[in-house]
């Protein structure tokens, strides 16, 4: 493969990241987003969860395993859970999985917990732009072995 076939790969490249967003803070941000008419990069496939805290280790294995380049986890702010205490479980779940993950070789930026209030609308379209961004520039996501994890299934149109 010529450098000139691995640019033009590299440049049609675009990330599918997996979104594991709070019920009651980031999963409203993101609507709030939406209906506010804020452009963000489309590459999330967003999972409504009710807690951050929620987040089993196994979604996020599952979601590599099946396509994902990224995982996003957003969460309320510390001291804003509405279930009291599950976006902290969720801070140790994740610095525990971030480790895990990298011993395993995946790249630290592949993964990222945010808080993100259901008010924040325009910093959930940064976040999703950069982490875009920072995915597009890691390329695919490869399994340990070298070989490139399976697209993760797109919708498709039912006609009417």
């Amino acid at each position: 493969m010529s450098d000139t076939d691995t640019t033009e790969t590299a440049a049609a490249f675009e990330p599918t990241i997996v979104a594991f967003f709070c019920n009651w803070c980031t999963y409203l941000a993101a609507d709030l987003a939406g209906t506010s008419r804020m452009k963000y990069a489309p590459n999330a496939r967003i999972i409504r969860v009710m807690c951050s805290g929620r987040v089993d280790p196994q979604f996020v294995f599952d979601a590599f395993a099946k396509g994902a380049d990224g995982v996003l986890i957003g969460g309320c702010h510390p001291g804003d859970c509405h279930y009291q205490e599950g976006n902290t479980k969720a801070l140790r779940r994740f610095t525990l999985l971030r480790r895990m993950l990298t011993d395993l070789g995946v790249e630290e930026e592949r993964i990222r917990l945010e808080w993100i209030s259901a008010a924040e609308a325009d910093r959930l379209r940064d976040v999703m732009n950069e982490m875009a961004d920072q995915i597009r520039a890691l390329g695919p996501f490869r399994l340990p072995d070298g070989a490139v994890a399976p697209a993760a299934p797109r919708r498709e149109e039912v006609p009417a």
